[in-house]
């Protein structure tokens, strides 16, 4: 049975989480799982208000009972995790690929989104994410678990020799150790195979970011501090594409 439409109905609700999930997560918020509420007057939201997307256009992008501006990420979320479904849709995946690889890309836009504002890849997220690909392996490859256990390994290891050599040279953090849990989280999804390729394309896509942002007016500088998970994310999730969808 085709299950895209269940997938894209789903993705603006699961941004709305993860909308939620990003503004919290970093902040350490008292209450990360309580019900939403407005940012600025802490008005609870009725569930006419929680409908994502919807409300945000119906109520102008204000809150209805103090007038102040809505957070535009959360809408920007929310299109993003659509934007996720559609993509997966469009690459091929169906049945359960579909729903892994949705899971797997609105994993990663969280995780990127956090690291873009907050230079930071939290741990509640990266290794879940390895051990589901682990647990997916098992369950549907189990040939393949061996290669993915070594590819977690072997990806872990690799940024966190590489961000050493790199902290005694500069003296200073290159990689952290969050970009190494999500290369070993990648590993444990992909096997060790792609991981050459993978750290290629992030890297030649955080070069392109860094290009954008120099164009932009940033001053960039050989000390300046640059977040890799957000590429390191997109070639993860693409390099699964490939092989799972478009490949």
């Amino acid at each position: 049975m085709a299950s895209w439409w269940i997938a894209l109905l789903a993705a603006p609700f699961v941004g709305s989480f993860l909308g939620v999930l990003i503004r919290r997560l970093p902040r350490e918020h008292p209450d990360m799982w309580g019900r939403s509420a407005c940012e600025a007057c802490a008005t609870p939201l009725g569930i006419g208000e929680l409908l994502p997307v919807v409300s945000f256009a119906v109520q102008r992008g204000r809150c209805r009972a103090c007038a102040a501006p809505i957070a535009r990420a959360h809408l920007a979320v929310e299109l993003a995790a659509v934007a996720v479904a559609v993509i997966a849709v469009a690459a091929g995946a169906t049945g359960w690929d579909l729903w892994e690889g949705c899971g797997l890309g609105w994993t990663l836009l969280a995780l990127a989104w956090i690291d873009l504002e907050h230079f930071w890849l939290p741990d509640v997220l990266t290794l879940p994410l390895l051990v589901a690909g682990l647990v997916v392996a098992w369950l549907q490859a189990p040939w393949t678990l061996t290669d993915r256990a070594a590819g977690a390994i072997a990806g872990y290891l690799a940024f966190r020799i590489i961000g050493r050599l790199y902290e005694l040279l500069r003296k200073r953090e290159g990689l952290g150790q969050g970009d190494a849990k999500l290369l070993a989280a990648a590993g444990a999804w992909l096997g060790w195979q792609p991981l050459p390729m993978l750290v290629l394309v992030a890297a030649l896509a955080a070069i392109g970011m860094a290009l954008v942002a120099r164009r932009r007016g940033a001053a960039l500088t050989g000390a300046t501090a640059l977040p890799f998970g957000p590429a390191l994310a997109a070639a993860f999730w693409g390099v699964w594409l490939v092989g799972v969808g478009w490949g």
